[in-house]
């Protein structure tokens, strides 16, 4: 999620916690705990531009590494209320109560979105992604600060409770609507006459309505919007052919880096690869674009045929540059206007 989500709810979970006396240092702490495991971004190499990919959401954000960044945030904490007081007024077991229960949640809620969140590292890579909410939905977090503004003004912890409650429902709402749009997508595929394979289905931009669907068969994707309301519609995509190294990068040494990077960003796309139709030498990710019928790879790597064995791919994030004004306007119209009847 965006830092300021991560830091509502974590500051939704320090306030649960709090004692009325305690709401308004709780909210601090809480608020930023519930940020601080995003600080593995600064873990990145100008050789090598995969690395924060592998570094991202990795033990920072793994659940038994969670003890210890609250131990972290605390000791932190609380060596910056020393230096402003003499008298240490919290205890530090408080602190630390505060600044756990704002990084727990932290991981949790990553997972809920569909980028993919090592949960259980050092024990498994696997990239958890529960796919039920999009990475930016205001949706769910202004409604949750208006919340916890009033908690907070009041010192109510039923009121904290009444925002954490919210933000549940919130994304029960996503896992319900995530199951009813890969229902749709299977229903879609078999209408094709497709035999899908790894059918996903993930909430486009701000809403819990319009879902990108992402499915393999004979060899392609087929990426369509699937809109999710009383009816269930959509949009129909595109299609391309899956990643065949063989066949796309016919030149490309197994042996080389640029083979290894590959395999990488395989990883962390969950097998979602394929050439990019405007550039033969890049690779997208075909789950993110900025329309969610499209195919345009809001990031993907740049291979150079002629490079050496030692070299590193390049890092691309939305070369087409589009216009963002003019998506809105679409996925808008998406949401407001129904699709083909999916029957």
């Amino acid at each position: 999620m965006d830092p300021i989500s991560q830091g509502v709810v974590g500051m939704t979970a320090s306030q649960v916690v709090a004692t009325r006396k305690e709401v308004l240092v709780a909210s601090l702490l809480g608020f930023l705990s519930g940020m601080a495991a995003d600080l593995d971004i600064f873990i990145h190499s100008t050789e090598d531009p995969l690395l924060f990919l592998e570094f991202h959401r990795q033990f920072t954000h793994s659940i038994i590494f969670i003890p210890f960044g609250a131990l972290i945030c605390t000791t932190f904490f609380w060596f910056f209320f020393k230096s402003l007081s003499k008298k240490q007024t919290l205890p530090y077991k408080r602190i630390y109560l505060y600044s756990f229960a704002g990084y727990a949640s932290h991981a949790l809620l990553d997972s809920c979105t569909s980028y993919g969140t090592q949960l259980y590292w050092p024990f498994s890579n696997e990239r958890v992604a529960w796919n039920t909410i999009s990475i930016i939905d205001p949706l769910f977090t202004i409604p949750l600060i208006l919340i916890l503004a009033v908690a907070t003004f009041r010192r109510s912890r039923n009121i904290a409770i009444i925002a954490a409650s919210y933000g549940l429902l919130y994304l029960t709402l996503g896992f319900v609507q995530e199951n009813r749009a890969n229902t749709a997508a299977h229903l879609l595929a078999s209408n094709r006459g497709h035999q899908p394979i790894n059918i996903t289905v993930k909430p486009s931009f701000m809403n819990l309505v319009i879902w990108k669907s992402v499915y393999e068969h004979s060899g392609r994707y087929y990426v369509d919007a699937i809109r999710v309301l009383n009816t269930n519609s959509y949009f129909e995509g595109s299609s391309t052919p899956v990643l065949n190294i063989a066949r796309d990068l016919h030149w490309l040494d197994g042996s080389s880096q640029q083979a290894r990077d590959i395999e990488r960003f395989r990883w962390f796309s969950a097998n979602n690869l394929a050439i990019d139709p405007n550039d033969p030498n890049r690779i997208i990710d075909i789950r993110y674009s900025m329309l969610p019928n499209r195919m345009d790879g809001l990031w993907g790597i740049i291979l150079d045929p002629a490079a050496d064995k030692t070299s590193y791919v390049k890092w691309s994030h939305n070369p087409n540059k589009q216009d963002k004004r003019k998506n809105i306007t679409k996925l808008w119209s998406m949401l407001i206007e129904q699709g083909k009847v999916i029957k």
